[in-house]
């Protein structure tokens, strides 16, 4: 008798299928784990769970390694950029796909279709409420590096204040006639630009990044 059944071939079909659709959201934004990473995660966590049912395995031993082995995927796919964090959505989508991926190994395929779906409704249809929350309220890491005068950081944190940004102070170091600090600085992005626009404008400040 053959190990495989028409069955399970259908179920890593369904699964390379239902791995496709997400991975090409994440495709077309250049993400770091696209078409074929979604595709082989939804088919190697079916794969892996339809032959754990056949050997007669643990299954839930079985399900608890591949969500070991998604967050070794995931831990690749989340990186620090500048004084940003990027990745995390990608690997919560992977981690996702693995999980349809179970589900179809199992025969669910009502729940990985619904799951799908609500992947990439949140993929899709939430991005513009996001915009709207950032553009409301949005954090950034400034860093600052100015000539040293008594006061100097001080005057930075009173012009914060007069934006009406909430900050909090970092790391500052002085380093011979020149001083640098960090701050995590939060609100609206129309006074992020407006503070932008002034740190370029201002002769003392000798470089800056956010």
């Amino acid at each position: 008798m053959s190990f495989f059944f028409t069955e399970d071939i259908i179920r890593l079909l369904i699964a390379a299928g239902l791995g496709a659709l997400i991975g090409l959201e994440r495709e077309y934004h250049s993400k770091s784990a696209g078409l074929r990473t979604m595709m082989l995660i939804a088919i190697g966590s079916t794969l892996f769970t339809v032959i754990s049912t056949k050997l007669g395995g643990d299954a839930g031993r079985i399900a608890s390694n591949i969500v070991t082995g998604i967050g070794f995927i995931g831990g690749g796919i989340i990186f620090r950029e500048s004084n940003r964090v990027s990745g995390i959505t990608t690997a919560a989508t992977a981690w996702a796909t693995a999980a349809l991926g179970m589900c179809v190994g199992i025969g669910y395929y009502e729940i990985a279709l619904a799951s799908s779906i609500l992947v990439l409704f949140v993929l899709y249809a939430l991005v513009p409420i996001q915009d709207i929350i950032n553009r409301h309220n949005q954090l950034r890491t400034y860093r600052i590096v100015c000539k040293y005068q008594q006061k100097t950081l001080k005057n930075y944190e009173s012009l914060f204040k007069e934006l009406g940004l909430d900050a909090k102070r970092g790391v500052q170091n002085r380093v011979g006639n020149t001083i640098s600090g960090t701050w995590a600085i939060q609100g609206p992005e129309r006074k992020h630009d407006k503070l932008t626009k002034l740190l370029l404008n201002d002769e003392e400040v000798l470089e800056f990044d956010f």
